[in-house]
């Protein structure tokens, strides 16, 4: 019986681990979005609000997709000058 308990479990954890496909397909929620991004899920859903950040609608709600995730990372990042000091 205690195999049938433990074989059921690992047939349960393959069904919940998500592959690198599922995860571009998903749409998260500004919750989600947010946790992923180290941000409160108050400033993803103003930036959807004000249209500074990309997001797609599901039904009447926005969700952003593993691309949008991306592009907000990307065009937040900031490249040193270079007339910057070197770093010591």
């Amino acid at each position: 019986m205690d195999v049938i308990l433990r074989l059921t479990e690992a047939v349960e954890q393959l069904t919940v681990r998500q592959t690198a496909a599922d995860l571009e397909l998903r749409c998260f929620t500004p919750e989600e979005a947010a946790r992923l991004l180290g941000k409160t899920e108050n400033w993803v859903v103003e930036a959807i609000r004000e249209r500074r950040i990309p997001f797609t609608y599901v039904g009447r709600s926005p969700r952003l997709t593993a691309d949008h995730i991306r592009w907000v990372q990307a065009n937040g990042e900031v490249r040193p000058s270079r007339y910057a000091k070197p770093a010591r």
